[in-house]
């Protein structure tokens, strides 16, 4: 036993070395925007360049419509399937991985090619953009909100709710998504990290997102590609860990029918 133990904490201790060295390796590097000394100079210059906020912005925004989009199409879509039409969870299944097979690239022309004329002309509009998230995130907003109604005894407390004279709104919201506060903030976090590291939906349809941002000022310097890999893995980090602080304590999968009737 001490010895697979041993071995336990050995293999930990590599994977978090394989982690960390390249991290720790690409945060040196950032701090070289100086010659001949360690500072945060590259750091600065990109906070500086105007660019850096306007493209961050624009996709903190167009992150915020995707996560409202997705999860107002998905989790009703959800939940009816788990309470209703349960045989078709595994059509949805299916459709869950068509993003990962399907290229980003493929999908882009597709909704160029789609929506570039009249009566559907919204090559011009945001709306394809985000549309186009929402099909990227749906996989993971659908695996994150179907892991939180699998944890929870969904019939059960919806035939609760019922009886005690909860409409579907209530139950909604008064007993489903407080259940699912954690599932959901998962699936928020995701698509938010989905949104701001996306290049091919920004590039070619034409949005000044971060992630064409990123790709050029990747291409033209040498520091502050580093300086925002350091940040683009901060912001991850922190959504993460978001996510624990808000979910510490909950109590669990608990139904919320106080109330309901």
């Amino acid at each position: 036993m001490k010895k697979r133990s041993g071995l336990s904490w050995l293999g930990l201790c590599l994977g978090l070395v394989y982690f960390f060295l390249p991290l720790l390796a690409t945060f040196l590097f950032s701090l070289h925007g100086k010659k001949g000394v360690l500072s945060f100079a590259a750091y600065e210059r990109v906070f500086a360049d105007p660019q850096f906020l306007k493209t961050f912005g624009f996709s903190l925004e167009m992150a915020v419509f995707t996560v409202l989009a997705g999860l107002a199409l998905i989790v009703p879509t959800a939940i009816w399937i788990q309470l209703k039409v349960p045989k078709a969870k595994p059509l949805i299944e299916v459709l869950a991985l068509m993003p990962f097979v399907i290229p980003p690239i493929i999908l882009a022309f597709g909704l160029i090619r789609s929506y570039s004329k009249p009566p559907f002309a919204l090559v011009s509009s945001p709306a394809l953009l985000v549309a186009g998230y929402v099909i990227i995130a749906f996989p993971y907003i659908y695996r994150s909100v179907d892991a939180g109604l699998r944890a929870m005894d969904l019939r059960g407390l919806s035939e609760a709710a019922q009886s005690l004279g909860a409409g579907w709104p209530s139950l909604l919201f008064r007993v489903v998504l407080p259940n699912l506060r954690t599932a959901l903030l998962s699936a928020v976090f995701l698509t938010f990290a989905i949104v701001i590291g996306e290049l091919t939906l920004a590039v070619l349809l034409a949005w000044p997102a971060f992630g064409p941002y990123m790709a050029l000022v990747g291409r033209d310097l040498a520091y502050e590609p580093a300086a925002l890999a350091i940040l683009s893995f901060a912001m991850t980090w922190g959504s993460i860990g978001l996510i624990q602080a808000i979910s510490r304590g909950s109590p669990g999968q608990r139904s919320s029918l106080g109330g309901t009737h």
